[in-house]
């Protein structure tokens, strides 16, 4: 059972993506560089989305915050994507499988179309148990491709708190077997590698990862890995923080009718009330760090507002059309 840790990480849904635990980065991505890594995971948010299989450089950018991403980058991380190959392997029980990834991809003019292997649609659409989730908002801060695939391999291992690698199994995890300097020489590989991807992970998601050594005298032989998992959070939606400034822009569209009441103390209370309203924009500012739950609570204190402000207006001249304000309460 795993234990649980105080941290506590914003999540959104409108991010992330699921999935199965044979296909977690870890494996999967074995040997991609961080570019790749993203470029894959940007193809599984987008099927995942609305079953699209397309989509445009510019946005593959944005949502990892690349600058320049080049046409020639983009066909050197394709050719390596579409090479990809899901290894399902159990030696124990006498078993492995191979299965492509891609059959197809495209780039044309800054458009990305790729087909899926129809054995890889299970894997990222049927998911029914077993599955691993992965909020690009939060791995997109991930500088390194070690953490990437630190991170989901903990992950994809549900229900653990503790794996003990060989040296030569973390070597493999990382895709840095071949490395001479690091097949030698330990710590740097705990330099440059591991203690890379523990320092990310415990930044940026709700994880918290230690690891101790394991010796056979003096040599390190292999790594003792433990994490706890914290509480996830749901971040506010993209819906609810429309939603929220929308009201915030009516209201200041149209403040000067609620302010020039006729009735002095009215003015007042309405004067005072749309500025508790533009005081509500604080918890939508970038950078975006507000949960749904409190994104409900900042909804229905505005509906409040705005119904004291329409009884306002209302009351200082009944004949005011104030049917446009009125709208706001009633929904998303």
């Amino acid at each position: 059972m795993n234990l649980k840790a105080k941290k506590q990480t914003l999540q959104s849904k409108e991010n992330s993506i699921k999935k199965s635990n044979e296909i977690s980065m870890a494996e999967l991505n074995h040997g991609l560089m961080l570019n790749q890594i993203q470029l894959l995971a940007f193809a599984i948010f987008s099927t995942q989305q609305d079953g699209k299989t397309t989509f445009e450089k510019h946005e593959f950018q944005k949502k990892f915050g690349i600058k320049q991403y080049r046409t020639e980058d983009a066909y050197e991380d394709s050719k390596v994507i579409k090479r990809l190959e899901i290894e399902i392997k159990d030696l124990e029980n006498d078993y492995f499988a191979f299965t492509s990834v891609f059959t197809k991809m495209v780039y044309d003019k800054g458009t990305f179309t790729f087909e899926w292997y129809p054995e890889m649609i299970p894997h990222i659409l049927e998911l029914k148990e077993k599955y691993i989730i992965t909020d690009l908002s939060v791995a997109s801060n991930f500088k390194s491709s070690f953490s990437w695939r630190l991170y989901e391999y903990l992950k994809a291992h549900y229900g653990y708190f503790r794996k003990i690698l060989t040296k030569e199994e973390a070597l493999r995890l990382f895709n840095v077997q071949e490395r001479k300097t690091y097949q030698q020489r330990t710590n740097e590989f705990k330099r440059y590698v591991l203690d890379v991807a523990v320092k990310e992970i415990n930044k940026y998601t709700e994880l918290d990862v230690w690891y101790k050594d394991q010796k056979k005298g003096h040599a390190i032989s292999g790594f003792e890995i433990y994490w706890n998992t914290g509480e996830t959070i749901q971040k506010a939606t993209q819906k609810q923080v429309n939603f929220i400034q929308s009201i915030i822009h009516n209201i200041q569209n149209n403040m000067f009718t609620y302010i020039n009441l006729d009735n002095e103390h009215g003015r007042q209370r309405a004067y005072d009330l749309v500025k508790k309203i533009e005081s509500q924009e604080t918890f939508i500012s970038e950078p975006l760090n507000i949960t749904a739950a409190k994104a409900d609570e900042v909804i229905q204190n505005l509906r409040f507002y705005i119904q004291q402000l329409n009884t306002l207006v209302g009351s200082d001249k009944p004949k005011r059309d104030t049917s446009v304000y009125f709208n706001w309460i009633k929904g998303e």
